[in-house]
């Protein structure tokens, strides 16, 4: 070969190199925290998480390639979720999604400069999370799930399915700030000559007790307020509904699918692949202060049909007819 035609092939060669090297450079690994309040070997945590990684697979974020996710689980007080926002923080991610309003609170305190993406059952703005929903600012932006006009919807199905009911207890986990939940219970009842009875109630050991006093109450109902601590509990709560004879409507269908006599409220699942689509706009450059609160738009009412049997409870047709989905 002459000169000239090797000195050709190896700048070609040589030309190629930084090409061939970068196909075979792995891609940047990008870190996700998840701060979730729920067991872990929780079946409805589970599902939310599995709900977050299809999202993010969707896009082209794939566990173990390009990102890394780490999550934190358990219930616990303020300081256990303190620590584990600290632990999170401590392995430098680029965006923690924080489920439930206490999280969000927590990660709001931890870090100034992290982007946060919340689920928060109660009003953003109300609990101080952000200055606005259409321009959150700052490092928090997320998802509002329940308003409070709720309440005053759960307490109308309450009494289409359970008329006998003359007062309400509105369960709740007090750490998280649920009082326009009661405050819209309060306001409603007249409409539907009930009592309400606000029931801030955090550990096992006091719903127990509670429900246990209300059962022996006549004509008792319990509205369950969505948040992760009382979703743990729904199991210990379907259970002492049925043997107290209580009529219960919860806000997630999680608790209609696992004994529960009726729920309505917004597809949880759903807002974690939601949530996805934030966690990949930061990721590639978005700055959470400038995307807005999403508030959800469909909601769903399930009704358990074997658990109303079991309560002596016959639907009315009204009310079936209305449902999104009825469990046997």
């Amino acid at each position: 070969m002459r000169r000239r035609d090797f000195i050709k092939v190896i700048g070609g060669a040589a030309a190629a190199w930084p090409i061939d090297a970068r196909a075979q450079q792995p891609e940047r690994m990008r870190r996700i925290g998840v701060l979730m309040l729920y067991p872990e070997n929780d079946s409805e945590g589970q599902l939310r998480a599995t709900a977050f990684r299809q999202g993010l697979e969707k896009l082209g974020w794939v566990a173990g390639r390009n990102v890394q996710i780490d999550f934190q689980w358990g219930l616990g007080d303020a300081d256990w979720i303190r620590s584990a926002a600290a632990q999170l923080l401590q392995l430098a991610p680029d965006v923690i999604l924080a489920n439930g309003t206490p999280a969000a609170k927590t990660m709001q305190q931890a870090s100034h400069t992290v982007p946060v993406i919340f689920i928060a059952g109660g009003d953003p703005v109300v609990d101080g999370l952000v200055p606005s929903l259409a321009h959150p600012g700052g490092n928090l932006t997320g998802f509002y799930v329940f308003e409070p006009s709720l309440a005053a919807k759960l307490l109308e199905l309450l009494k289409q399915i359970a008329p006998h009911v003359s007062r309400v207890a509105i369960l709740s986990n007090p750490d998280a700030n649920p009082a326009s939940w009661f405050a819209s219970a309060v306001a409603a009842a007249p409409r539907f000559a009930v009592e309400v009875v606000e029931a801030p109630l955090r550990d096992i050991n006091e719903i127990e007790a509670a429900m246990t006093q209300w059962g022996r109450e006549p004509n008792f109902g319990l509205i369950v307020v969505p948040d992760p601590a009382t979703n743990a509990h729904r199991k210990l709560i379907n259970e002492l509904a049925t043997r107290h004879r209580l009529p219960v409507i919860h806000a997630l269908r999680a608790a209609a699918a696992e004994g529960g006599l009726i729920s309505y409220g917004v597809d949880l699942p759903s807002l974690f692949r939601q949530s996805a689509i934030y966690a990949d706009r930061i990721l590639k450059g978005a700055n959470p202060a400038d995307l807005p609160i999403s508030l959800p738009t469909k909601f769903e009412l399930v009704i358990n049909l074997t658990t109303a049997k079991a309560l002596g409870i016959d639907v009315p047709l009204a009310l079936m007819v209305r449902a999104d989905e009825m469990l046997d």
